[in-house]
């Protein structure tokens, strides 16, 4: 082993030291909300011999009480010591560390020298040497840190248990009481049972809080959960009184979307679909949802209400000068939306499409920037700010570096990716632009393309710097932290795996509703599907196909392939058509999804949604939402649809050949699973409800840690 590789193992030893010092650090954290429980548990304990008159009964009580708290403060005074120690070890490990540093020193200077061989190996030997003597004195310094933190927590868990115990007999003293006449010593009771609660993490600092105040403002409704929770576990009692405090708790967070499409009015693929489905799902929700878009020139603007421009443009900074923007506002679907319109020469989003330009790395850098400059100037506070694939992945370390120390501090950053083939990678000049340090971030734990040194990578610039990450499926977040799904950011994501997470999108159940849907020729719902076949004959009449025969099975798909390769006069043209979309999914009896590649996929919930059976290859979120009707292993409940594994033409046949062979032998079973899909829900209301739960404790940590 060289000498350089013996310093960077010496190097990790010492990160473990820093970590130990981290923990003492907690420790004297943990001691201090200590000190202020017991303090509150003094005051709580005056307050009851204040009312000595009218619980007499309780003096001697309360008397035992103190008592066991003085011993309590004891217990913590011995830790406190035993915590002082630990540091002082700690200190001695920093002079351990400044040791190594000289001898690192050392080594530069040797090499600087270029001493002889003979004379380095001497030096190696001696350094090796002393490496060895510091391994040792770190091993026990180590050890005496683990004795220290081992006597804390014992001390800890003894006060732990006599507050137990405290509450327990509390309890018991306040059960058979009126629930209209109760003396302070049953609140003060109460107090003590709430800040157990908190001591052992078993509710949040903000429910404590909430909690504490509704026992001290001595409301009913606290009263009543007290008395509806005899007898039951302690896990009940909880959620009982939690659930007082659903009118209280400001849990109503704001959300803002920065993000380069939205349905309907700039949809290019699935993250406009998304965008807007979230939104609306988070809104109904009670929660406070806006969004921010470039506005292009190509959007559908008869869909946005009430557009109109604000007379306060935005500067924002970009390639060393201030730029103005416009700033329209206007409503999609009842969401407020702002568009950012830069007044720049390069007209960034008046080019007619809304990607695939060669300048988009400037474009979305300029309108991520901008977006932020936005927020800061009109003085919001949003406790999320949602980002979304690569052309606004440059929020998360722009929101860092350039605006939290302007005062645009009060918000987490989610990142969402859609897809990872699309990584917003760049030569790492390019990111100069927008203000970011192109030296600061051009490291391998930042934005530095994982397989090219002198490239940034947007997306995973996003990934470091966000609090939450997620992608669109379970099964996709799962393939991306591979070597073949990860296209390269497979060990970005593992590092960061913790705040890495998949959720299934959803659809508009508005949009696609079968039962209401102005597109197709006959409206039909789970229960009466007799439109289906209506509609068959439309799309049959529509493309000019053949009515006879209806019943058989198309099967000629299989040689279009080879057949327009060779013709003359014919061509394949594929299209998107909206209207002929809602047609071919309310006549179709099933639907291929054959995909090799497929994040989450929109179509197999659109076909369920209409009674079209999904046959699709398991993959990404097609795993996480068709489930094979033959698979045994799968509960019955949530088998739907044909799956098959292998990316082939014998893996698809199969699946087609047993989807036709139910269709043809059980119309009575077909028309049950048809009748179950169309009833499933894929609407965004879970989906909101797992982001929600991410934002509120994402929210709820940052709070937890900024408390005085």
């Amino acid at each position: 082993m060289s000498l350089k590789d013996e310093l960077q193992v010496l190097k990790v030893e010492l990160s473990n030291i820093r970590e130990s010092h981290q923990r003492v650090q907690m420790l004297e954290e943990e001691r201090s909300v200590l000190e202020s429980s017991l303090k509150e548990l003094e005051l709580k304990l005056a307050a009851s011999h204040e009312d000595v008159s009218e619980i007499s009964s309780l003096k001697s009580e309360c008397k035992n009480l103190y008592e066991k708290v003085e011993d309590l403060q004891t217990r913590l005074d011995n830790a406190t010591k035993q915590a002082d120690q630990a540091i002082l070890v700690v200190q001695q490990n920093q002079e351990l560390r400044k040791k190594v540093d000289r001898l690192e020193e050392s080594l530069n200077e040797a090499n600087a020298n270029r001493l002889s061989s003979q004379k380095l190996q001497q030096y190696n030997e001696l350094m090796q040497q002393k490496i060895k003597l510091l391994d040792e004195r770190l091993q026990r310094s180590d050890e005496e840190i683990q004795t220290y933190v081992q006597l804390y927590q014992d001390s800890m868990k003894e006060f732990q248990d006599t507050l137990s115990r405290l509450k327990e007999e509390s309890k018991k003293k306040a059960k058979g009481e009126s629930v209209l006449d109760k003396p302070p010593g049953f609140w003060s009771n109460l107090l003590l049972m709430v800040d157990g609660w908190f001591l052992e993490k078993k509710i949040s600092v903000d429910e404590a809080k909430v909690l504490r105040e509704m026992i001290w403002n001595r409301e009913v409704r606290i009263c009543d959960a007290y008395m509806s929770s005899k007898g039951k576990i302690e896990r009940e009692i909880i959620a009982t009184f939690l659930k007082q405090t659903s009118s209280t708790r400001g849990t109503r967070l704001h959300v803002i979307h920065i993000a380069a499409e939205m349905a309907p009015v700039a949809k290019v693929g699935g993250l406009g679909d998304v965008v807007t489905g979230l939104s609306k799902a988070l809104q109904k929700k009670g929660h406070l949802v806006e969004i921010v878009l470039p506005k292009y020139d190509i959007m559908r603007y008869d869909l946005i209400q009430d557009l109109k421009v604000l007379d306060a443009p935005i500067e924002s900074y970009f390639d060393g000068r201030l730029f103005k923007n416009r700033i329209w506002v206007g409503t999609i679907e009842g969401l407020p939306v702002y568009f950012i319109e830069p007044h720049h020469p390069s007209k960034f989003f008046w080019r007619g499409q809304l990607y695939g330009e060669d300048d988009d790395f400037k474009r979305f850098s300029f309108f991520s920037r901008a977006a932020l400059e936005l927020l800061l100037q009109s003085g919001k506070k949003p406790d999320i700010i949602h980002c979304h694939d690569w052309q606004t992945a440059f929020v998360a370390p722009l929101y860092w570096d350039l605006y939290v120390p302007k005062g645009l501090d009060s918000a987490r950053i989610c990142f969402t990716c859609h897809n990872f083939e699309y990584q917003g990678a760049a030569p790492a000049s390019d990111l100069a632009s927008c203000g970011l340090d192109v030296y600061r971030q051009n490291k391998p734990d930042r934005m530095q393309d994982n397989s090219a040194n002198d490239r940034v990578n947007s997306v995973k610039g996003a990934i470091v710097f966000s609090n939450i990450v997620t992608t669109v499926s379970p099964s996709y977040a799962q393939e991306v932290r591979t070597a073949e799904g990860g296209r390269g950011l497979q060990a970005t994501l593992n590092s960061h795996s913790k705040k890495f997470v998949g959720i299934l999108n959803g659809i508009d159940t508005d949009a696609w509703n079968p039962a209401t849907d102005p597109l197709v020729k006959v409206q039909y719902n789970s229960n009466d599907i007799e439109g289906k076949a209506e509609n068959k004959e439309a799309l049959r009449s529509h493309l000019g196909m053949s009515s006879a025969n209806v019943w058989q099975p198309l099967r000629e798909f299989e040689d279009i392939s080879s057949q327009f390769k060779t013709h003359e006069h014919a061509r394949l043209i594929l299209k998107y058509d909206e209207s002929l979309a809602h047609l071919i999914y309310a006549a179709s009896d099933m639907f291929i999804i054959p995909s090799i590649f497929e994040p989450c996929g929109l179509t197999q919930m659109i076909a369920m949604r209409y009674g079209s059976i999904p046959i699709a290859r398991r993959t990404g979120g097609l795993n996480d939402s068709v489930f094979d009707v033959d698979d045994g292993n799968i509960p019955i409940q949530y088998r739907n649809g044909f799956t098959f594994l292998k990316a082939d033409e014998q893996g698809l046949n199969s699946a087609l050949e047993r989807a036709i062979y139910h269709y043809k032998n059980d119309p009575e079973g077909w028309k049950q699973l048809v009748q179950k899909d169309m009833n499933i829900d894929f609407s965004w209301d879970s989906s909101a409800s797992v982001y929600e739960d991410l934002y509120q404790k994402s929210v709820g940590r940052a709070r937890a840690t900024n408390r005085p």
